[in-house]
């Protein structure tokens, strides 16, 4: 690619599949620097009503980032259920003693469960899954 000092717009992207190609060939990722200027046009295509040839050129470039991604990338650790209860909790501005209430526990189980010493149940989860709208699943790791 061509060094850019500028980002590009939708406005500046060329209408051809040919012109954006001469902007940025499609190739493999293998550098931080070709996976930022990929983004980069990536960035300015998507979110536009697109022509064939755009829409095109964007879906593959779309499907290299996300290869370079995928191999780059760790994957994440999965959240313990604990954890997700704490975010959920924190983000909805409730306390270990509204967790009580929503679980039909008393808040000293509540806050146990909080720290670990003691497991949420099958109907805790359920019940949690009802009031966050969230799967059970998120509990159960």
């Amino acid at each position: 690619m061509k060094p850019t000092t500028v980002t590009p717009t939708f406005s500046s992207m060329p209408k051809t599949y040919t012109g954006l190609v001469s902007l940025l060939v499609p190739r493999p990722i293998h550098d931080k620097a070709s996976y930022d200027d990929a983004v980069e046009i990536v960035h300015a295509l998507a979110g536009f009503k697109l022509n064939r040839d755009q829409d095109d050129y964007l879906e593959l470039m779309a499907k290299i980032i996300e290869d370079y991604e995928r191999e780059t990338s760790p994957e994440p650790a999965p959240v313990r259920g604990i954890e997700s209860l704490k975010f959920l909790l924190k983000e909805t501005g409730l306390s270990a003693d509204d967790l009580g209430t929503i679980i039909g526990v008393d808040r000293s189980i509540a806050y146990r469960i909080l720290k670990g010493s003691r497991n949420l149940t099958a109907e805790h989860i359920k019940k949690l899954s009802s009031r966050f709208a969230v799967s059970a699943d998120l509990f159960l790791v």
